[in-house]
């Protein structure tokens, strides 16, 4: 069964790498929870500019199927098996997500695009991008509550834990992935 697109370099990946990467996140939410605001707005910045594994993974092939056409070029056509095995090594990419180079550029860091997000999200959570986080209430709590506020009822009350709090740190990793 092909994985889903979202999960599909995660299952390939070794568990110790991404419980690495994962709490790679978690220490980085935690260390920009209670930053300033221009240094949490360049976090912001630079993870808006970070290399994921799907950009490494295509810079990577360009690079080798240009090479292999020169050296094709040049040294002759038995140099296009390399080619070959690029566009191989790329439909399984695509389909199940793996490739022999997954493991390299994994344990390099390189993250997959939702795990930036789910990096990004939580600090613009903290920083307050979003409606207030309620850390004790479900998302159908806060639905009835909206309901009741709306017919007149009392408004949410103001939650303002220290956003380097764990707790909050926790549960803006947790929205993130819902």
């Amino acid at each position: 069964m092909i994985p889903a697109t979202t999960q599909r370099l995660i299952r390939n990946t070794p568990n110790r790498v991404n419980e690495v990467i994962s709490d790679r996140i978690r220490d980085n939410v935690a260390r920009f929870a209670s930053a300033t605001p221009a240094l949490l707005e360049q976090r912001l910045r630079e993870l808006d500019h970070e290399w994921d594994v799907e950009r490494v993974t295509g810079a990577a092939s360009g690079l080798v199927l240009l090479g292999s056409v020169l050296l094709a070029w040049f040294m002759g056509e038995g140099w296009l098996v390399l080619p070959a095995i690029i566009g191989g090594c790329l439909l399984l990419h695509a389909v199940i997500g793996w490739t022999p180079a997954l493991p390299l550029i994994r344990q390099l860091g390189y993250r997959t695009a939702e795990e930036i997000a789910q990096e990004r999200y939580a600090l613009k959570a903290i920083r307050g991008d979003f409606q207030p986080m309620n850390l004790i209430t479900t998302p159908q709590d806060r639905e009835d509550l909206s309901r009741f506020e709306g017919e007149g009822g009392p408004p949410l009350p103001e939650l303002e834990p220290h956003a380097s709090d764990p707790a909050v740190v926790n549960e803006a990793l947790r929205a993130t992935k819902s």
